[in-house]
């Protein structure tokens, strides 16, 4: 396997990973937001040049694509889409909570996965665990944490960055409900890597012109500005319509 380079930038705390085939380099973290999206061009200059590599060695790009920050994921995929366009690398795509789902403890049967999306939902899928296999039984949608659990099988592993924010609507008498440690609760760019290395066996590669976030839903600025846009419309049709009319 090549060179790569692994990206994670979907969540509250973002990470990079260095691969040379099926062997993990080195990793490093880094803090969410716009502000330390300036950190991260250093830190992979960084790592590279500590493995006597430079750019264009690095043939494969792994990168989280979603559910998850708005702000991070365009941070990912922005770099992601440069670092091709300037290098030649290969991208793979990885969706964030396949990687998420990767952080179940020893033993899990059922798990569900909870990224805060806002307004009293969350981001979210569910998995089980069959002949040692991770099994998709929701795909990443949005929700509310009631509802999952209220149709989620027993026991139920609770992970994800979004649980602090839904905490209230986790009953306190079901012992079913089981809650990760915190430290579990973050997506890894080591396993973005592995995941990557898998579907790059596979030949699944995309095209840095069609990638794209998964965002399930549009920031919440997009949305003001469509309500605003409808609500001119609107407005707009009114006017003719009262000018038109008879009197």
């Amino acid at each position: 396997m090549p060179r790569a380079l692994a990206l994670e930038t979907s969540g509250r705390t973002g990470s990079v990973a260095l691969i040379d085939g099926d062997r993990l380099l080195a990793e490093d973290h880094f803090p969410h937001g716009l502000k330390h999206a300036a950190e991260l061009i250093p830190m992979l200059d960084r790592l590279v040049r500590a493995q006597g590599w430079t750019p264009r060695d690095i043939e494969h790009l792994y990168v989280s694509t979603g559910p998850g920050s708005f702000t991070g994921l365009r941070i990912g995929i922005t770099l992601a889409k440069t670092y091709a366009f300037a290098t030649g690398a290969k991208i793979v795509a990885v969706p964030s909570l396949e990687v998420l789902v990767r952080n179940a403890p020893p033993g899990w049967q059922n798990a569900l996965l909870i990224l805060d999306a806002k307004r009293g939902q969350i981001f979210t899928a569910r998995y089980a665990r069959e002949a040692g296999q991770f099994v998709e039984r929701e795909p990443a949608h949005l929700d509310t944490l009631a509802n999952m659990l209220a149709r989620s099988p027993r026991p139920l592993h609770l992970i994800g960055e979004g649980i602090p924010y839904h905490q209230q609507f986790i009953p306190a008498n079901d012992s079913g409900i089981l809650l990760t440690p915190p430290e579990s609760w973050r997506a890894r760019a080591s396993v973005v890597a592995e995941l990557g290395r898998q579907r790059a066996r596979r030949n699944e590669f995309t095209d840095p012109q069609t990638l794209a976030p998964l965002y399930i839903r549009l920031p919440e600025a997009e949305e003001k500005r469509l309500a605003a846009e409808n609500r001119l419309a609107d407005e707009r049709a009114a006017a003719t319509a009262r000018k038109s009319s008879p009197r």
